[in-house]
């Protein structure tokens, strides 16, 4: 580890010897303050940055700025990284497995989590330039590039929570980006599907439907010179939107600055569309990319996902994961193309 951490919280990690699946023990999380209540709002606690944690990366304009000598974070920034002070995942030294009751696996919930933090109170990313979107771009890129060298970090997990009904707790627009010794299962899941058709077929199963949805059109919002911005056929929300790079590309870290200008732009106009069409709906996105673990993923293909929130999953869609959905794709994409 780069840093000694203060382990204030502990989470546990809990192994479904059913599902295979894990799940993550957090109940000092519990205590986070939640700004979106309207009940006793309670002041933002990005909008004075100085009562957080010391932060790892600072942006002013464009630029990344050093602290001050006495540690001070500069009037001027624009963008910045800091721990988050109630951590799913924090940097043990050790990851420590452990059987309990006889039966059950657990470990430790060794990683970083960490909060990138826009300056504007008000603005969301649907709100901000193009160059502004570019220098968060920026930031993901730069905390990737620097959390993979770390011990125990076998995947990258950047996201967004926009509005309480999507998980979003404080109201100050902010990304997060959680580390993990493990693999998702939904990634997972993909991963070995799209190695499969690669080893069968000699090709890319995202770039298929890439090049396919490109020559159909009927489901692409928007494109520019380097990115897709499409409703997917097999939609797991309504108007889910999927931006994903025209070329073939597994890593996202290696993304050039010319790429990050052009997905700056599709991520500005998706999150517009969605804002003005919708109504501003609350909403999640995040990154699928491959796993920083050394291994050949080359038949993988980077890309991010917006899910809006429009319904709420009752009993069939929970029981099931098959969710429900009230507008088919090719009318959402006509209907946000207007926007």
């Amino acid at each position: 580890m780069t840093k000694k951490a203060k382990l204030k919280f502990s989470s546990e990690l809990r192994y479904d010897l059913v599902s295979k699946d894990w799940v993550i023990i957090a109940a000092h999380r519990s205590k986070r303050p939640i700004t979106y209540k309207k009940k006793k709002a309670q002041p933002c606690v990005f909008c004075d940055i100085s009562t957080q944690e010391t932060p790892t990366l600072i942006f002013s304009q464009g630029k990344e700025v050093a602290l001050g000598p006495r540690k001070e974070i500069p009037k001027d920034w624009t963008t910045i990284v800091i721990p988050n002070k109630y951590p799913v995942f924090t940097p043990f030294l050790r990851l420590n497995k452990q059987t309990k009751d006889g039966l059950y696996q657990t470990m430790n919930a060794v990683g970083f989590h960490e909060v990138i933090v826009t300056r504007d109170h008000k603005k969301s990313i649907a709100h901000l330039s193009i160059k502004q979107v570019k220098e968060v771009i920026d930031v993901y890129q730069k905390r990737y590039l620097q959390l993979m060298k770390e011990k125990f970090v076998n995947y990258i997990s950047i996201f967004h929570n926009h509005g309480l009904e999507a998980g979003g707790s404080i109201a100050h627009p902010h990304s997060q980006i959680i580390t993990t010794p493990l693999i998702d299962s939904d990634l997972k899941k993909a991963l070995v599907n799209s190695k499969k058709y690669f080893n069968k077929h000699k090709k890319c199963i995202y770039c298929l439907m890439n090049n396919k949805e490109k020559k159909l059109k009927k489901r692409v919002v928007f494109e520019n010179k380097d990115f897709l911005v499409i409703c997917p056929f097999v939609s797991k929300v309504n108007f889910e939107i999927i931006i994903s790079p025209k070329k073939h590309l597994c890593c996202f870290e290696k993304i050039t600055e010319e790429q990050k200008e052009q997905l700056a732009e599709a991520f500005q106009i998706a999150l517009k569309k969605l804002y003005k069409g919708l109504n501003n709906p609350a909403y999640n996105f995040y990154l699928h990319t491959v796993p920083c673990d050394g291994k050949n993923y080359n038949y993988y293909h980077w890309h991010w996902t917006i899910l809006p929130k429009t319904s709420i999953w009752a009993g069939f869609e929970i029981g099931t994961k098959m969710e429900i959905l009230t507008i088919k794709p090719e009318k959402a994409t006509k209907y946000l193309r207007k926007q």
